[in-house]
């Protein structure tokens, strides 16, 4: 007999040459149909493996990272079965899951149209309905490749030869298919019922463009139908809410050819970007931080001293300055401990809250630039904190309390979770103790729930990661805290304690909104371009019936503009009609039209975006209607999917 111990502890006994599967059902019928994978002394495993002596099990269902990345990677290997079944001289590379989905890479001649997707589905359907056994077996290494060539699999024979280590070689099964990989994989294809292929691309055999250009596909698949018509929903209004989409139409940002990667703020993005910031002047002033800029290039010494110039290099831009190297900033922190450096420091002088909208550029690939979602160049709402030991925990609540305020300002509900020491990491184990209990208690003492992931933390301290949730479900990480243990001492920096002796102070990093620029995408998104009044670029659209009226048109404009109220005129010969309707297609949240009546009344008509005809009302009335909105910062109700 095996014995075997489960996630909670228990043990069960199963008799010898048990598989996964077979434990499964030892505990009950119903858990059995509902998992997916196992893991076997923490390596995951397909449920049909056998156990070969006492070992600890797991079982992970869909709604685990590990079971969706399992589902998807056998949907994966289904995909190219059905491509072989219909091109059989098609030659395969990867099908890796990935976030959401799964793609394949194929070597095909003939060239994949939308209509070919559809004729691939319906073959991965019959895959499904036959059921098939999918089998995991090595094979020794010169044998995996006689396989693979046998079946005219090239670029399985090239990725069998870059693994020269491997004695022997890990091959997978399912019916006539046959295909290198490590797994694991599900017990069988019947489990995939709802899937779908969603575009064609074009991707160069492992990344290098001096190779061949192969067509990939991505997919995904979920295991209730249910759950995949509302991802492929989510999916449409994300394309819709586009914030590049959304950004052209109300002319906040471009990204000019000849900048790929640095976002150019037009006038209304601007605006946008101005309300937000001064938002984050507010609450850092009440929380008494103190606001720096650091310089943009610093050289090459400083970078050394950081350990960026041997660990980021490859991100930085570089230039020489007086025969000497230097470095346009990709992080603001060096900067910070110059400032921290430029004066002695008592324990008095304790806890230092150093802000900074510090801009950074990282030289990101091509390939991965993305709007603003993803730049290179941008501002990060950063800040530095310096305090004593015993000051960790309160400064840590202190900082949940303010990204708590913000996201909760803006609507958004978020999950926090507690990255600790990963196995290459700097420093002593009692430092890190001290670290991860201020980052624990901090949670803990203010009733917060939160996910913790063993042995994610930066090499240079335990961190805190907010993941922020839109209106359409997509989560962001945004918000960080990280306790570094490890610039403090590259630095030197000290301060003098109560015992007159010099110290080393605990440092930490923290973003609250991350990328301004990355934020803006996702408000963008979020509301669907449909800002609150107070964050709105343009507030206020005055719109005249005709030219007779541009007068008072204009004096209403004015007086709006001394209040400080975002307000544009919309003074052209067009009919009325068409400019209320494009000022609701810019989502303006007020237009005030004025014409005959407006002007010998010496009042207003108002129509609100959110409320519809709001009719006549006084100039004043309407300015502290509006000025209260924006006082109060009232956020606008946004429809949850």
């Amino acid at each position: 007999m095996i014995k075997v111990e489960l996630k909670d502890g228990s043990l069960l006994e199963v008799e010898d040459g048990s598989s996964l599967f077979d434990v499964a059902k030892n505990i009950s019928d119903g858990f059995a149909r509902s998992v997916l994978v196992g893991s076997i002394d923490g390596r995951l495993a397909s449920l049909n493996e056998k156990l070969d002596g006492d070992c600890k099990v797991n079982f992970f269902k869909f709604e685990d990272a590990e079971g969706k990345e399992v589902f998807r990677h056998t949907t994966a290997h289904i995909f190219a079965q059905a491509v072989k079944r219909i091109w059989p001289e098609t030659k395969l590379a990867i099908g890796p899951a990935i976030d959401n989905g799964f793609y394949y890479d194929i070597d095909l001649d003939h060239r994949l149209v939308p209509e070919d997707l559809e004729k691939i589905e319906a073959e991965m359907k019959k895959i499904v309905k036959e059921d098939l056994s999918i089998e995991g077996f090595e094979v020794p290494r010169e044998e995996a490749i006689k396989m693979m060539e046998d079946i005219g699999e090239d670029y399985k024979v090239e990725m069998i030869k870059d693994l020269p280590e491997e004695e022997h070689i890990s091959m997978y099964r399912q019916g006539e298919f046959l295909d290198l990989c490590r797994g694991p994989h599900l017990k069988s294809t019947k489990k995939i019922k709802a899937f779908k292929l969603q575009s064609i691309a074009g991707a160069y055999w492992r990344g290098d463009e001096k190779n061949k250009m192969l067509q990939r596909v991505y997919g995904t698949s979920f295991e209730k139908k249910k759950d995949l018509d509302a991802h492929l929903k989510m999916l449409e209004e994300a394309k819709r809410r586009d914030h590049r989409k959304i950004g052209r139409e109300l002319d906040l940002f471009m990204i000019p050819e000849e900048g790929p990667g640095f976002p150019l703020f037009l006038p209304r993005g601007i605006e946008l970007k101005q309300a937000l910031m001064k938002y984050w002047e507010e609450i850092h002033r009440e929380d008494r931080y103190v606001e720096i800029e650091t310089p943009i290039i610093l050289n090459r010494s400083l970078w050394e001293t950081s350990g960026h110039w041997f660990h980021y290099k490859e991100n930085m831009y570089t230039v020489k300055i007086d025969e000497e190297d230097y470095a346009i900033k990709p992080m603001n922190c060096p900067g910070a401990m110059i400032f921290y450096k430029s004066q002695l420091h008592s324990y008095r002088d304790f806890p230092m809250r150093v802000a900074e909208r510090g801009r950074v550029h990282r030289h990101e690939l091509s390939g991965a630039l993305h709007g603003l979602m993803r730049v290179r160049a941008f501002t990060q709402d950063d800040a530095h904190i310096f305090m004593l030991p015993e000051q960790i925990r309160e400064e840590i609540k202190g900082v949940i309390k303010l990204i708590d305020k913000v996201y909760t300002k803006f609507g958004f509900s978020y999950h926090v979770e507690l990255s600790t020491r990963p196995e290459d990491s700097m420093g002593t184990d009692e430092e890190w103790a001290v670290a991860e209990d201020g980052l624990r208690g901090a949670l803990e003492e203010l009733g917060m729930d939160y996910i913790v992931n063993e042995g994610d933390g930066a090499f240079y301290g335990p961190k805190i990661d907010f993941h922020l949730k839109d209106c359409i479900g997509r989560t962001w990480q945004c918000g960080t805290i990280q306790l570094d243990m490890q610039l403090p001492q590259r630095f030197d920096a000290t301060y003098v304690g109560k015992d007159g002796e010099k110290h080393r102070p605990v440092m930490i990093h923290r973003v609250c909104l991350g990328s301004i620029e990355r934020f803006i995408g996702i408000l963008i998104e979020n509301y669907a371009g449909k800002f609150p009044v107070w964050l709105a670029p343009c507030q206020v659209k005055v719109i005249s019936v005709s030219d007779k009226y541009n007068d008072y048109a204009n004096e209403v404009m004015a007086k709006l503009f001394d209040q400080g109220i975002r307000v544009e005129l919309d003074s052209r010969t067009e009919k009325v009609g068409f400019k209320i309707r494009e000022a609701q297609l810019e989502k303006i949240p007020y237009m005030i039209v004025v014409g005959e009546k407006e002007s010998s009344e010496k009042n207003i008509a108002v129509r609100s975006r959110d409320e519809g005809e709001l009719g006549s009302m006084q100039i004043n009335e309407f300015i502290s209607k509006i000025d209260k909105q924006i006082e109060e910062r009232e956020n606008v109700e946004v429809e949850v999917l």
